[in-house]
């Protein structure tokens, strides 16, 4: 791989060299590395472009990393990758895109992500996007993951864009059995034109079964973001979600939460707060010598940690 994919790996996945444990680095639309261990096992799909991720049962303190890069303005990747997650697994799990664009042609990458998690078993799923280059081509992004969830299991899922996505439209659908726990932590700022479109739609299905959905965001300039988020409780159920966002200059944020009770025993509940920075906050981190826009910047780094 040359330096600007190297950077961009480190970028997405903080990838400094060769990853620990078991890979599947993507470069360009094609394999740039693989590795395997004896409880991991990824393999190239023949039907279509992607890969199949094998967690054995019982694999426990074990990673995988799934970055893919972009370098190649004009190019359009798709892929189409499923995890399957055995019983009583603790993994985590590394994926994310990062897109280099300095052409005049728009660099797209597209990936569908299944997951079947097992019974009782834990994971952390850590996505970022991020996008660079001064090329007038755009950086687009549009991820599909599906998620079905065991009884008892639980998933982590970290979602984070800071920087350089043109457009991107996340959509995430969810399917939980009894006692299955789903935890969402989005985190996307958006500057210039940019637009973003996250989609979360959450099935509790089974007794006990619950989700916390939670997006912190900041959106600049007359970048556009729309945060939909539905929950179906079908069961006994617990379910929360929140956009949680700060508005700066003529930039425009939209919630639309959806709440459904099939159950007369769930519970749900929606909360958004949307609105500028205050604006004793920025006068107080400039009495310590910040300008103006030092203290924004202060104030939005804090935020989106």
């Amino acid at each position: 791989m040359d330096e600007i994919q190297e950077r961009i790996l480190m970028e997405v996945a903080d990838l400094h060299g060769v990853p620990e444990g078991a890979y599947n680095i993507r470069a360009n639309g094609k394999l740039a590395s693989r590795s395997t261990t004896a409880n991991i096992d990824i393999t190239t799909k023949e039907d279509v472009s992607g890969i199949d991720i094998r967690i054995k049962p019982g694999t426990k303190h074990e990673s995988v990393h799934i970055p893919v890069v972009v370098s190649e303005s004009g190019l359009k990747d798709m892929v189409y990758n499923d995890f399957y997650i055995g019983e009583d697994c603790d993994v985590v799990i590394v994926a994310g895109c990062g897109i280099h664009n300095c052409g005049d042609q728009d660099a797209e990458h597209d990936g569908i992500h299944r997951f079947y998690v097992g019974k009782n078993a834990k994971v952390k799923y850590v996505e970022k996007h991020y996008g660079e280059g001064d090329g007038r081509g755009k950086r687009i992004l549009n991820p599909l993951t599906e998620v079905h969830m065991e009884e008892n299991s639980y998933v982590e899922m970290e979602m984070v864009q800071i920087k350089g996505v043109d457009s991107t439209d996340r959509v995430t659908n969810a399917e939980l059995a009894a006692g299955a726990k789903l935890i969402v932590r989005e985190r996307l700022l958006t500057h210039g034109t940019q637009s973003a479109v996250s989609t979360y739609v959450v099935d509790l299905n089974g007794d006990d079964a619950s989700t916390d959905l939670v997006s912190r965001s900041v959106a600049k300039d007359q970048s556009i973001q729309t945060f939909n988020s539905k929950i179906n409780g079908n069961a006994k159920c617990s379910g929360h979600s929140e956009c949680d966002a700060i508005i700066m200059d003529d930039a425009k944020i939209i919630a639309v939460p959806g709440l459904t009770a099939n159950n007369i025993d769930a519970a749900l509940i929606h909360e958004a707060a949307i609105g500028k920075i205050a604006g004793e906050q920025i006068i107080k981190l400039m009495t310590l010598g910040l300008t103006e826009e030092e203290a924004e910047a202060q104030i939005v780094n804090g935020f989106l940690k």
